[in-house]
């Protein structure tokens, strides 16, 4: 299972005004064709959902709401539509970059914390959709950290079907960890289980 995994991972971003990088403490997963309601791929290759498909390694970016952008993890194996939704982190290099880009932030624990609030601070459009996450040269890259000491798996939010898949994981404690608001944070239980991607 490759969501939880990514948890403690570092996403970088270059840009002309400087360089952005945090460490997730947050995902989503979101499985392929037939099979997760949810998931933009549930309808198959669309004209939007087509990069899920594969290869691994590159990032979905889509258009949520027609207010701001979210940003994937495109995830293997390709061919059958699986990403993960990177939903917060903790901005570990760039600070006063990510303050001037998230000015309604009031602590540093909100700059990251939300997928719309995630993608602003690293500056992620639509840009930047396809981007090889895995390559040294890529504007924006995802790079290997240490694995949280734990993890917590619970039900994903701002969806309205399947919303039972206990697909969501998160660091332990983190603060900058999206606020569960249907009835209260679920109770902590093992990643690993249930077979998200």
């Amino acid at each position: 299972m490759v969501a939880p995994s990514l948890l403690g991972c570092w996403v970088v971003t270059d840009r002309p005004e400087g360089r952005v990088a945090l460490r997730l403490t947050e995902v989503e997963a979101y499985s392929g064709e037939g099979q997760d309601p949810a998931s933009h791929a549930h309808r198959g290759p669309t004209p939007r959902a087509e990069i899920m498909f594969g290869p691994p390694g590159r990032l979905y970016v889509y258009f949520s709401y027609g207010v701001h952008w979210c940003a994937n993890v495109v995830v293997g194996p390709e061919g059958r539509g699986s990403a993960v939704l990177m939903r917060a982190g903790e901005v570990v290099v760039g600070e006063e970059l990510a303050r001037s880009r998230r000015r309604a932030a009031r602590t540093a624990r909100d700059l990251a914390r939300g997928p719309a609030r995630l993608t602003q601070t690293l500056g992620i459009g639509p840009d930047d959709r396809g981007a090889e996450l895995l390559d040294p040269e890529s504007p924006v890259r995802l790079h290997r950290g240490p694995q949280p000491a734990a993890v917590s798996a619970g039900p994903r939010v701002g969806i309205s079907q399947a919303t039972d898949l206990p697909w969501r994981f998160w660091e332990t404690g983190a603060p900058s960890v999206s606020v569960f608001r249907a009835g209260g944070r679920p109770r902590p239980r093992a990643a690993g289980q249930d077979g998200a991607p």
